[in-house]
């Protein structure tokens, strides 16, 4: 029997508690039940990888757009999906509060607010401001959800993806966000062993999310430096338009055996043919 959304919810949260798992970022249906079939237990969307697959860049799609994918993505799995919801698609918290009501609704177990500011070019919102911006998101979940069901929050800087060396800085915006309500925490960019150990000891007793940049580094690393789950972003979308676009490159250059590397269709449709109602 198919999990309800308040299971899934209690499920995902309990995922939080102990431990070190990858949270891998599908794009689109066929991708996150692929995911699901291989056993991952949990999901995140990505941004930019759903843009990409609409044509546009990351922070080009709309909020209709983005819950209507959000919707899609939360049915097609049995497991509990992270919802990429960039920067609530406002800037002021009643607005905030009012698109994250609407992400709730599309049955996702949790969503993300950024402290970005999408007007400004590598802008972020000041800290009082982020602050209130995650405050209002947290009493918007809280008044959307049954009791001991909530969605889950993750409040997300991304002042490190502006400025590598502003550590502290990012440390500080977690800290404040976690206060304000934020359950999970979240500063892609951080990269160095000590940062993330700091981070997490900062963050503490509440999860930290990592972005994976330096592929070398194994879930065995992140679990010892304290981490709760590990994400990738858009990475897995662009390991598939890499190995389109190298197919398709050696294609026009006349050449057809990078088709050699293929996923058997066989494979897949027997994979997806288990998801058929």
């Amino acid at each position: 029997m198919a999990r309800t959304i308040s299971e899934k919810r209690r499920v995902f949260r309990s995922m939080h508690e102990s431990g070190c798992f990858v949270l891998p970022n599908p794009w689109d249906t066929g991708s996150a039940r692929l995911l699901a079939h291989l056993g991952f237990e949990a999901l995140a969307t990505t941004s930019s990888g759903y843009a990409w697959t609409t044509g546009r860049a990351d922070y080009s799609v709309t909020r209709d757009d983005v819950l209507q994918h959000l919707t899609v993505l939360a049915a097609a799995v049995d497991v509990p999906v992270n919802a990429d919801f960039e920067s609530g698609f406002a800037t002021e918290p009643e607005e905030v509060a009012r698109h994250v009501t609407m992400a709730v609704a599309t049955g996702v177990a949790a969503l993300s607010i950024e402290d970005r500011d999408v007007r400004k070019p590598a802008g972020l919102y000041d800290t009082a401001l982020a602050v209130e911006r995650v405050r209002a998101a947290r009493a918007a979940i809280d008044a959307a959800s049954e009791p001991g069901s909530a969605a889950l929050l993750v409040g997300r800087t991304e002042g490190l993806l502006n400025d590598p060396r502003a550590v502290t800085p990012a440390i500080d915006r977690l800290v404040a966000l976690a206060a304000a309500g934020a359950d999970c925490l979240y500063a892609p960019g951080v990269t160095k062993k000590d940062d993330i150990a700091a981070m997490v000891r900062a963050v503490a007793p509440k999860p930290l999310n990592v972005l994976v940049l330096r592929p070398e580094t194994t879930l065995d690393e992140f679990r010892d430096l304290g981490v709760r789950r590990v994400s990738v972003g858009g990475a897995l979308a662009r390991v598939a338009w890499g190995a389109m676009l190298a197919a398709a490159q050696s294609m026009k250059s006349g050449s057809f055996a990078a088709l050699a590397s293929a996923a058997s269709g066989k494979t897949l449709n027997e994979t997806f043919r288990t998801f058929a109602p």
